[in-house]
């Protein structure tokens, strides 16, 4: 039996995590609330370390918000984010962990990088200035983990998810990000009979976007990886691993996908005065391919299940 901790478990990339790790009966998990746990105060983790024995740990934790809160607070964002990693690489090397994985973000490339994005693209060109003071958090979560590898021989990895969405996602009618924005759109036009619904821009921006319970198995599967496996696919300077489906779409395609699912008949309009951001943002996942992991829930698919999930608990999202 090994102890796993799971730090962010109330997250939709940590719940995916805690479901899929409670399936096993070798696995003793290992959760805090926040209100157990302040993951921003060095003192609580290292001391939550010490009174722990824990085999691995799943850094699922970071504070995350869409464009208007990282323009709002990016000194929070930055310093928040790096203090909760920073605290729990640190504590997991001096109480003798040896298995890390670090979850982090496709924002760590640059803004221009070359599509699809490989992992090679990391530092090579400015960042998306919305969200830069979390993108330079995340870059230095796999640098935490790639120096304390190289000077410890720690075996502290990094997995760098695409746009992701499923259950406990965030469906704020402000603040949530662009699927669970539109399934709950789409649901209230069709509740309330609604003929038009607006969509913004002209649709053409390719986008690639990963079921989340995808995203924790994929977690996993790099986790367990034997360790000459891992580093046959990676250097120690360059360790991270994209996560996604390696398919995009365009929004059109998507919107359209989100009113078939929830069933809207009504007509769709685009706003096309709105920008359209980024042409495309798509993940190479050639690495993660030849490790043995391919994403297995298809777009489609995913928005059925995400749509169950929100029908089920309409009480807790409302905003």
């Amino acid at each position: 039996m090994k102890t796993v901790y799971v730090a962010g478990h109330n997250g939709m990339v940590g719940s995916a995590i805690i479901r899929n790790l409670e399936q096993r009966s070798d696995v003793d998990v290992v959760v805090r609330e926040r209100s157990e746990l302040n993951l921003v105060c060095q003192q609580e983790v290292a001391t939550f370390f010490a009174d722990q024995k824990i085999d691995e740990v799943y850094l699922a934790a970071a504070k995350v918000g869409g464009i208007h809160a990282n323009h709002t607070y990016p000194a929070e964002f930055i310093y928040e984010n790096l203090m909760i990693e920073s605290n729990i690489i640190h504590s997991a090397h001096q109480h003798g962990v040896q298995k890390l994985l670090f979850l982090g973000s496709s924002c760590i490339y640059p803004k221009h990088a070359t599509q699809p994005m490989t992992e090679n693209e990391l530092l090579s060109g400015p960042l998306e200035a919305t969200n830069e003071p979390y993108a330079i958090a995340k870059i230095a979560g796999i640098k935490l983990c790639e120096s304390y590898n190289r000077q410890y021989n720690r075996d502290y990895r990094s997995v760098m998810p695409t746009n992701l969405y499923g259950p406990n996602d965030n469906f704020h009618p402000e603040n949530s990000h662009v699927i669970p924005a539109l399934l709950r759109r789409f649901h209230e036009a069709r509740v309330a009979n609604d003929e038009i619904v607006v969509a913004w821009g002209s649709g053409k921006p390719m986008r690639e976007f990963l079921y989340v319970d995808d995203m924790a198995a994929a977690s996993i599967h790099v986790m367990e990886l034997d360790a000459d496996t891992y580093q046959n696919h990676t250097s120690p300077m360059l360790s991270h691993i994209n996560v996604g489906t390696g398919i995009d779409c365009t929004i059109k395609e998507l919107v359209e996908t989100v009113a078939r699912v929830v069933g809207f008949e009504g007509r769709i309009e685009w706003d096309t005065s709105k920008p359209d951001g980024t042409p495309r943002k798509l993940m190479d996942v050639t690495r993660l391919n030849q490790l043995g992991w391919s994403a297995s829930v298809s777009l489609e698919e995913g928005l059925q299940r995400s749509y169950r999930w929100f029908l089920e608990n309409q009480h807790s999202v409302r905003g």
